[in-house]
């Protein structure tokens, strides 16, 4: 409990919480609210995103000036000036005049600029703004007032001045080819700027001063003072990380941790004394739930974008399958109260995972088939998707103003909790856990210990599951762990393999090998099959719990046919009654007792010669009432009312197995 206790606080966010919850559209119940100091209002997001839009409509493209496109390019000109002349055989009269001439042109052109057209910034249009940085300096132009590449050859093509055309297609060929763009649109340092101007752009608008009325008591919060509050809430918790005292903090975390963790002891406590007992049972429960802790506490730091990304309902989930639908409601509620003091709109998210836990305990009586879990998940999201609509017309009134993409953390929420599959089975094999799921395994007839029964010892493995079919009749008509019974009866008797030729049930001939032996070794031989059958489902990692069934069945009752023999045959020897006594102990559950009762009755009745109503009554009442006799019951917290129900069970059953007409009034 310390250790749990000290870890989940010692992780969780250290600073003072805000006092009050509010929504929009709500009546302030609450005192009137005084602002105990000046705050700046923050502009709501609608208010920003226009604020962004704006400024980023404001800004220009920036496009560079580069020189040294037009000085690589008159260099390339000159040089093939007069390679392309020659190949035209042209007159060398005309030729230096025709190169000054095209070569003032030229620079003339990339002086005024040649820009690289970038179609996002057109925007629709023919001509755009953009800001020039030319030497450092930066001013306004646009689109029309610059060459593009296009323009520039039109303007050759018309103010070239030559009487020979010869000479002017030449001059125009060889310009069109050095008409590169030298105003280049600079990308990264657009977007520097435009980074600083957001940055740069005011959040708040407006401030209430201190002594200000925030809210008056039955006020109806609307967009203004919700924006008020919402603004006074940010600036109080920011000035308490800074001016709150974190020890305190923690002081007082510890206290609301450690009373829920108390609370949790105490019911188990109260109720489930089992779990209180057992170090593995509650190391299991405290690991939940700080794990659990721990995962909002990440997300709380990384600044997750909504907290219903986690998956609370993988608490209840594991802990209805691991142990029972009250600790599992109980267990969720408690991690929910912890949690919401933590989160946002606290009384919504305890109202979202509270009835999502519910259903989730509701849907899932026990996991028999894979299915249950994906159709558990199904009635998980359909509670979320109720509670989701339900808030947010609460809320807005209207269909329209719902935002549905807030929906989405709580689907991912719903995928994850699928994971409870996996964990269920680590838990089960770190914590000693038996859950239905693995009590569905074990008491499948194909795996390969009952496949070793069954060919070892025939008559023993049909005698299993005669025992098992009585027994789990019976105890789920009075009530219990039916999978629990049927995996034990399967089980009980596994240690006859070792000699099953010892036990009649196997004996294939008129001659037993016990007539060969002294009365007390062949009550050891018979006693030995528990711990045998002890050693082996343990050898095979068999559950506890099922191991149980093993060491009960017969309790501390002596083996009375070699014991009476023993008696009968040497009686002036002296008889320690302990050599033919089963070490127990005696039923410690319902399960266990029904289990031994179902194991004597089913035994005796293979003895009866002609089975009828009356005979199959007369021995279930005897070995019942032997049983009680014997102090064997008395662990077991079985009723005289559970008995008679049980009693009637095994009458009916045995008749049915029997093949003998059933008179009722007989068997009651």
């Amino acid at each position: 409990m310390i250790v749990c206790v000290l870890a989940v606080t010692l992780f969780l966010p250290k600073q003072p919480r805000f006092r009050y919850e509010f929504e929009k559209g709500k009546t302030w119940l609450n005192k009137d609210l005084i602002s105990p100091f000046s705050f700046a209002i923050l502009k709501t997001d609608p208010q920003l995103t226009t604020d962004k839009t704006e400024a980023l409509d404001n800004i220009l493209p920036i496009y560079k000036y580069n020189s040294e496109v037009f000085e690589s390019q008159n260099e390339a000109f000159l040089n093939e000036f007069d390679v392309k002349w020659k190949s035209n055989d042209l007159a060398e009269t005309e030729k230096e005049g025709t190169k000054k001439q095209a070569l003032n042109m030229l620079r003339s052109v990339y002086e005024k600029g040649i820009i690289g057209i970038v179609a996002k910034h057109q925007k629709g249009q023919k001509y755009y703004d953009f800001s020039l940085l030319k030497q450092n300096v930066s001013k306004k132009s646009s689109s029309q007032d610059v060459y593009t590449t296009e323009s520039a050859l039109n303007y050759f093509k018309n103010n070239f001045k030559s009487t020979n055309l010869k000479v002017k297609d030449a001059v125009i060929d060889l310009i069109e080819s050095h008409l590169k763009p030298n105003l280049l649109f600079d990308e990264n340092l657009t977007a520097i700027v435009q980074r600083n101007t957001l940055n740069s752009l005011s959040t708040t608008k407006g401030m209430v001063q201190k002594d200000e009325l925030i809210v008056a008591k039955g006020m109806v919060i609307n967009d203004e003072v919700y924006q008020k509050l919402l603004s006074f809430k940010e600036t109080y918790e920011a000035q308490t990380k800074t001016i709150g005292d974190n020890r305190l903090v923690y002081v007082g975390q510890v206290f609301l941790v450690g009373f829920i963790i108390t609370l949790l002891m105490v019911f188990l406590f109260l109720f489930r004394k089992d779990i209180f007992g057992d170090n593995r049972q509650l190391s299991l429960l405290l690991l939940v739930i700080t794990s659990m802790l721990f995962a909002l506490t990440w997300a709380i730091k990384v600044n997750l974008p909504s907290l219903y990304y986690i998956p609370f309902c993988i608490v209840p989930i594991i802990i209805r399958i691991l142990f029972d639908t009250r600790l599992a409601l109980n267990l969720h509620l408690l991690v929910i109260l912890i949690a919401g003091f933590f989160v946002p709109n606290s009384f919504e998210f305890v109202f979202y995972q509270t009835t999502a836990g519910m259903v989730a305990i509701y849907s899932i009586k026990n996991l028999i088939k894979r299915e249950q879990l994906l159709i558990s998940a199904s009635f998980i999201l359909a509670a979320y998707f109720v509670s989701f609509v339900g808030i947010a017309l609460l809320r807005e009134g209207s269909l329209n103003q719902i935002e549905w993409e807030r929906f989405l953390p709580f689907v991912f929420s719903v995928l994850l909790s699928l994971l409870a599959y996996p964990l269920i089975y680590g838990f089960e094999r770190v914590f000693g856990i038996t859950s239905d799921v693995a009590l569905i395994e074990l008491t499948n007839t194909n795996n390969k210990l009952l496949r070793e029964l069954a060919f070892k010892a025939p008559g023993t493995f049909q005698h299993s599951l005669q025992v098992a079919n009585l027994a789990e009749a019976a105890i789920f008509k009075i009530g219990g762990n039916s999978l629990l019974v049927r995996a034990g009866a399967l089980y009980h008797d596994i240690g006859k393999m070792e000699n099953p030729q010892y036990f009649i049930e196997n004996q294939n001939t008129a001659v037993s090998p016990h007539d060969k032996l002294p009365y007390e070794q062949s009550a050891q031989i018979i006693i030995k099959h528990v711990h045998k059958g002890i050693e082996i489902t343990r050898r095979h990692k068999l559950p506890e719990n099922v191991i149980d069934f093993i060491r009960t069945h017969h309790g501390n009752t002596r083996v009375d046919y070699f014991y009476q023999s023993f008696l009968k045959n040497s009686p002036e020897k002296f008889v320690d009654e302990n050599i033919f006594r089963y070490p127990g102990p005696i039923p410690f559950s319902k399960e266990t007792g029904v289990l031994m009762l179902a194991d004597s009755v089913e035994a005796a009745s293979r003895s009866l010669k002609n089975p009828d109503a009356q005979s199959i009554n007369d021995l279930v009442e005897r070995i019942i009432n032997y049983k009680l006799d014997q102090d064997q019951l008395d662990n077991c917290d079985l009723t005289l009312k559970d008995l008679e129900t049980i009693k009637l069970i095994f009458k009916t059953m045995l008749m049915s197995i029997y093949h003998v007409r059933i008179d009722y009034q007989q068997t009651t």
